[in-house]
């Protein structure tokens, strides 16, 4: 689903046209003439980003900056003035605007800048707890034939009816996620909460009041108490992804939690009990980094109670095939297309490609190619430019940047030029995007 605007401007000519401005990159767009009637629509839809005039007729735009983020924090907010006031710019940042913009002068920035404020927003949505329950998944949908994959299950099935703590070790994209949700469903607390957070997604003091929650005026910005992901996973299981990313002082607050389930929310000194069963993982070395002195020794044999060792997909080839052929079914269906197979010369392409990203690469790989077939064959035009290459021989800058620039032109002919559904299909930033395109030129 593309990102959704709001635009509050009493003037209507300039609302119109920012509307569709903003339109033509792939958003959706909903118009307000005042505060009021943008409250209205804040209450009803879910909003990524407001761009709001300074100067309404019932409000001004710096303050309602800071009521809006007080409700819907989630939300980045945008102000635009016809005259720029230095002043006001610095208290609508204080209020927690993302910008602060003069019209006309900065129109050219305007599409880059919102660009970032979706994707600040769509990260502060992963804050939300409902974005962190991962749908109903099970044993049975964790897809391979391969003796290493088998052995994972299994290993997997024996621990889930258990509360012991469980560490997921592998390379990125080899589905961690996934058997810590089958896990959780296996278990007697299936009827509870599924929270997963990635540890390595937010910063220090960010991820400390996700994790633990903290009391009003705790610091700048706690405008209420907020509950911690543990204390939401409460009687359920919680999912900390690259926990080997976690800061030493956040290490000594997990203890606690897996040696008495205690915790003490920031800015609180009153104790918090909580039942909760933690699977963990991470595709780091993490006796490597115990004996670098970057990772607690009490916390890893803690968390590794039991492990379970999710195996790369270079090492299960017979599951290459397997998977790719779920993925073109479940993608060619989307797009309405008859898409029998692959051809033999794609097949060994794909056998024999490394897969650093994994599942994750695969899946993305099959999606593009399902997108850029018109027959009922999945041929190699439809691969990546550089797919494979890397195995076998160097690409030269020149050549590299020239496939890329290529390949971003078809997915852009596909897309009808939209650059939000463009840079999806890439697995890039909007805001990357918008750098590739002025590096080649790209209109």
């Amino acid at each position: 689903m593309p990102p959704k605007i709001l635009i509050i401007d009493d003037e209507e000519k300039l609302r119109n046209l920012l509307g569709r401005i903003v339109k033509l990159e792939g958003y959706e767009v909903r118009e307000a003439a005042d505060a009021k009637e943008g409250l209205q629509i804040l209450t009803r839809e879910n909003i990524n980003v407001v761009l709001c005039d300074v100067k309404l007729p019932d409000a001004n735009g710096v303050n309602l900056a800071e009521k809006i983020k007080l409700d819907y924090p989630q939300i980045e907010i945008i102000l635009l003035t016809a005259y720029g006031n230095i002043p006001d710019g610095v208290q609508a940042i204080k209020n927690g605007a993302f910008d602060y913009i003069t019209k006309g002068d900065d129109n050219k920035k305007i599409l880059p800048l919102l660009a970032k404020a979706c994707e600040k927003s769509q990260t502060n949505s992963v804050l939300n707890t409902d974005k962190h329950k991962i749908d109903v998944g099970t044993f049975e949908q964790i897809l391979g034939e391969s003796k290493e994959i088998k052995q994972a299950i299994e290993l997997a099935k024996k621990v889930a009816p258990t509360n012991t703590s469980v560490f997921l070790s592998g390379e990125t994209g080899t589905g961690k996620e996934i058997f810590a949700n089958a896990i959780h469903n296996a278990s007697e607390r299936k009827k509870q909460n599924f929270i997963a957070i990635n540890c390595a997604a937010f910063s220090k003091e960010l991820l400390e009041s996700e994790l633990f929650g903290h009391k009003a005026g705790a610091f700048t910005g706690a405008q209420k108490d907020k509950k911690g992901l543990f204390e939401e996973a409460n009687n359920g299981t919680i999912f900390l992804d690259e926990v080997g990313e976690l800061h030493l002082d956040l290490q000594a607050k997990l203890l606690r939690i897996l040696e008495s389930g205690e915790l003490i929310k920031i800015g609180d000194s009153k104790i918090t009990k909580v039942d909760v069963r933690i699977i963990s993982a991470t595709n780091r070395d993490l006796q490597q980094e115990v004996k670098n002195g970057n990772f607690r020794e009490d916390i890893f044999y803690r968390l590794s109670v039991f492990t379970i060792h999710l195996p790369p997909l270079r090492e299960r080839n017979e599951d290459i095939l397997v998977l790719a052929i779920h993925f073109l079914s479940l993608f060619a269906e989307k797009a309405k297309k008859q898409i029998k197979g692959f051809d033999s010369q794609t097949i060994q392409a794909l056998q024999n490609h490394s897969w650093k990203g994994n599942i994750r690469e695969l899946k993305n790989t099959v999606e593009r190619a399902v997108i850029l077939t018109d027959s009922n064959l999945v041929t190699m035009d439809a691969l990546p430019p550089n797919f494979n290459l890397g195995d076998h021989k160097e690409l030269s800058d020149f050549e590299l940047a020239s496939a890329e620039k290529k390949h971003i032109e078809k997915v852009l002919h596909y897309t009808k030029n939209n650059k939000t559904e463009t840079a999806r299909l890439l697995n890039i930033a909007l805001t990357t995007l918008y750098r590739k395109l002025e590096e080649y030129r790209l209109r």
